[in-house]
């Protein structure tokens, strides 16, 4: 009977068509459906912690921004993507992982263009993973190559009585350099030699594969445009073309063969249901809790960010501004992780310089401990050094991108002896102590002869403690060749056998759903956020102990510090300090020295 009715159907409808055709003939044909990327300011790496407040209406993280990269390729409803840059903040790994995500849009037959106001090194990088750079008339344009500083501060130090007594295991370390010494050491100088090299080059090569160019091109643009506009910068091949922004759109029609028809964004955000003018609705918002584990299968993205420390996890560092990651907020998450048979595999993400030595012990410890349960893998973002490297060999397999900066395996450890600034200060400090090493952290006095070799006995033991979870983690690594505070590119790392892979968060995510044979699946990142009520509790308490406490009281000379050296230099400077800060409680650290800045 079935068999019976079908060919009347094909029959019924094999007539309407041609009526439909012809009734349809002179309509105009739909133009290039065109969706848009705004890229402004920072790019996070995971929620904040009330974003989950905001149902949509807050900043797309990079994985969102990737994954809606990702979708928009397989969308029959996308013909291209306008990515408007708008004053982006964005790190070198995140370029590499959103130029990558640009190339599955292209390679599936869509048109990927960037726009500008202004160009630098980092806008350029992430225009040359697209179809066309478009650059606004008029505008900026500047790419003298990288340049790097370093700020040594012995002599500071000495001027203003303060002695920086410093030991560190490992010679190529470098992270005791900033205070100890008044000019880097011929081994920590060869370091961040080769390490500004692979940088250089990576960035080289993408702009020449990216924009067509061989050396010499690449050089002779480089040469002139250290300083230019648009029209300029357009005759070099840096940019494709140059369009005031009211005729972006016309623009835009004319390379794509077809009137635009604007189709929104890539990010489909949410539509905010929190009504400020509705008290009781906003009660009722505030009353909720965050969602705290997933509704089905699942991989958890746990972020190691920020210096790490034992204790808590907080925002703001010592100095203000940066992130601390605590070893218990870490290990409770992976608690969680493991208590909850939805998760079925953890990715660390990890951007971290390291920081304390016991807590980077202690989350190895529990990554150790999850990996024993379920599988776990490590995205690293921009850095996963010292400490995060040490974290990191916890993980099965390591991901990086081509200029994340991985290694530094290596101890430092030490204090700064206040004396010299006592007696500018007409301060004077009478010490009392009871037992064989009460004196060992004085604020006063350098260590003794003997006291350096103590410290330096300890740091030998963590030293050896590292090296020996980097063996175990990474099996066939030579640490002649890699230890000793190296520091390496990924690109590099992995031909050192100290990472697996070159991908970004979502190659990994992608991996390890293949290898556990997961088709539908929930991206979780952990630490999970807090209830409000815990993080306004938090954050009085921090406005309550402020007078007293020595981060916050450092406040105001951070700021008179920040303004003397500028914006570019300060998050640098800053991260050394606090990590010098942080010896005041822990003796030895596994840091990398992040008192680089870039440009």
């Amino acid at each position: 009977m079935k068999r019976r009715l079908v060919p009347a159907v094909l029959l019924s409808l094999s007539c309407l068509v041609p009526a439909s055709l012809a009734q349809n003939a002179d309509a105009p044909k739909p133009g290039p459906r065109v969706v848009t990327l705004d890229i402004h300011g920072s790019m996070p790496e995971r929620p904040g912690p009330l974003d989950w407040l905001m149902d949509g209406d807050s900043e797309p993280t990079l994985r969102e921004v990737i994954d809606a990269l990702h979708d928009a390729s397989t969308s029959d409803r996308i013909d291209a993507i306008l990515v408007r840059l708008k004053d982006p903040e964005l790190n070198i790994a995140q370029i590499e992982e959103l130029g990558a995500a640009i190339g599955h849009v292209r390679a599936a037959g869509k048109r990927v263009m960037v726009f500008g106001e202004a160009y630098g090194n980092a806008e350029l990088l992430l225009g040359s993973y697209a179809d066309r750079v478009i650059a606004q008339s008029g505008g900026p344009l500047s790419m003298p190559g990288l340049f790097m500083e370093e700020m040594f501060l012995a002599d500071t130090l000495a001027w203003a009585g303060l002695k920086a007594d410093m030991v560190q295991v490992g010679d190529y370390k470098g992270a005791s350099e900033q205070m100890g010494r008044a000019a880097p050491s011929p081994q920590w100088d060869q370091n961040i030699n080769q390490l500004l090299d692979s940088q250089y080059a990576n960035l080289r090569e993408q702009m020449k594969r990216g924009r067509r160019m061989s050396d010499q091109q690449l050089d002779a643009a480089m040469e002139k445009s250290w300083m230019t506009d648009a029209q300029q910068a357009a005759a070099l091949g840096l940019v494709d073309s140059v369009v005031d922004l009211p005729d972006l759109s016309d623009d835009i029609s004319k390379q794509l063969g077809g009137k635009v028809a604007w189709s929104g964004g890539l990010i489909k955000k949410a539509p905010t249901q929190f009504a400020m003018d509705n008290p009781f609705a906003i009660l009722q918002k505030l009353s909720q809790k965050p969602k705290a584990s997933p509704g089905g299968p699942a991989i958890g993205v746990l972020h190691i960010d920020g210096v790490i420390v034992d204790g808590e996890s907080s925002s703001g560092g010592l100095l203000g501004g940066g992130e601390n990651v605590g070893s218990r907020t870490i290990r409770n998450a992976i608690e969680d992780i493991l208590e909850d048979d939805d998760f079925k595999g953890c990715i660390v993400r990890i951007d971290s310089p390291g920081g304390s030595a016991t807590a980077s012990e202690v989350m190895w410890q529990g990554l150790r401990r999850l990996a024993a349960k379920k599988p776990v893998w490590v995205s690293v973002g921009s850095m996963a050094a010292s400490g995060g490297y040490y974290c990191a060999v916890a993980g099965d397999k390591i991901y990086v991108n081509p200029s994340s900066i991985v290694g530094s395996i290596g101890v430092v450890g030490g204090k700064i002896a206040m004396q010299g600034l006592y007696d500018t200060l007409k301060v004077n400090v009478v010490t009392r102590s009871r037992g064989p090493r009460a004196a060992m952290f004085r604020s006063t006095l350098p260590w003794s002869p003997e006291e350096i070799e103590l410290v330096r006995g300890k740091m030998r033991e963590t030293y050896d403690l590292f090296a020996s979870r980097v063996t175990a983690g990474r099996k066939g690594i030579d640490l002649a060749k890699t230890a000793e505070g190296r520091l390496f590119t990924g690109s590099l790392a992995v031909d050192l056998k100290m990472a697996d892979k070159v991908g970004g968060l979502s190659d990994a995510l992608a991996d390890m759903a293949d290898s556990l044979s997961m088709t539908d699946y929930e991206v979780m990142d952990l630490p999970g956020p807090k209830p409000l009520e815990e993080v306004i509790r938090d954050a009085m308490k921090g406005f309550a102990s402020a007078p007293v406490r020595g981060g916050s009281a450092l406040e105001p000379v951070a700021g008179v510090i920040r303004e003397a050296v500028g914006p570019h230099a300060w998050p640098a400077l800053r991260d050394g300090m606090n990590a010098m800060l942080l010896l005041r409680e822990q003796p030895v650290v596994l840091m990398t020295p992040s008192v680089i800045v870039t440009r």
